[in-house]
């Protein structure tokens, strides 16, 4: 699969946020304050996940659907995927 250019830019966000997490740690900065900045890196990363198992599904299916082929075990495989993920 071929990912786009928004996809690495999500990443780099997760990363930079997780760098200012570590450095919060360095800094014992307040618990919560810690807490609020590793929610939204997780909440970051599940929307790229999501993003990435939509963006593959879509493409197998049209693939399938060219090819007179059945999609339902697709969707079945991407929902398990996002089950998992979380």
């Amino acid at each position: 699969m071929h990912y786009d250019k928004s996809i690495v830019n999500r990443l780099k966000r997760v990363e930079g946020q997780i760098k200012g997490v570590l450095k919060m740690i360095e800094e014992n900065k307040d618990c919560k304050e810690v807490i609020t900045q590793l929610s939204a890196s997780r909440s970051a990363i599940d929307r790229t996940i999501g993003l990435i198992v939509s963006l593959n599904l879509e493409h197998c299916v049209r693939e399938s659907i060219e090819k007179g082929e059945e999609t339902s075990k697709l969707v079945k495989e991407a929902v398990d995927l996002l089950v998992k993920s979380r």
